[in-house]
């Protein structure tokens, strides 16, 4: 699955894991996030991830 970065602080959001704190069960993808989901290290909004390639 695709991992989203937060391009304001670099958190990476990684589908298999979710966001916990946030609500986000494991296996959920980015485009399935509720919009009104925000980054939950810096609080940036949805529209600021973008996505995140590895190599």
């Amino acid at each position: 699955m695709q991992k989203w970065i937060c391009e304001p602080c670099g958190y990476i959001y990684d589908p298999e894991v979710g966001d916990a704190d946030g609500g986000i069960a494991p296996g959920t993808a980015f485009e399935n996030i509720p919009e009104d989901w925000v980054c939950p290290v810096c609080g940036a909004a949805k529209e600021d991830f973008a996505p995140y390639n590895e190599d």
